[in-house]
């Protein structure tokens, strides 16, 4: 994150918002690109013609998407640990580190 705070002026749904964010000013705009594209999305595909609940049903699809990359964060994590038990046997126990990463290659 940056050290300052950055007002950025963004267009969801035809209406603009200034969003003040630590983000960069990209991070930011791509965000509300992302927002305005999923709201359209539930607009153009379903029979909701009120924005409001677009905008609800596309947070929801959001956050759906958000928990199943955080589910699926949660199992690599996992997998990483295995595999990485799994090596440091491998290791001669000189070589093996108490902290449980591996040691610097010299």
């Amino acid at each position: 994150m940056s050290e300052k705070r950055h007002a950025v002026k963004v267009s969801i749904l035809g209406e603009e918002f200034t969003i003040r964010s630590d983000e960069t000013p990209e991070h930011t705009r791509a965000v509300a690109e992302y927002v305005d594209r999923a709201i359209k999305q539930v607009l153009n595909s379903s029979a909701v013609i009120e924005t409001h609940k677009a905008a609800i049903l596309a947070a929801l699809q959001i956050t759906d998407q958000l928990f199943k990359i955080k589910q699926s964060h949660s199992s690599l994590d996992a997998e990483l640990d295995t595999l990485s038990a799994e090596v440091r046997r491998w290791l001669p126990p000189a070589k093996r580190g108490e902290t449980g990463e591996f040691p610097a290659i010299p």
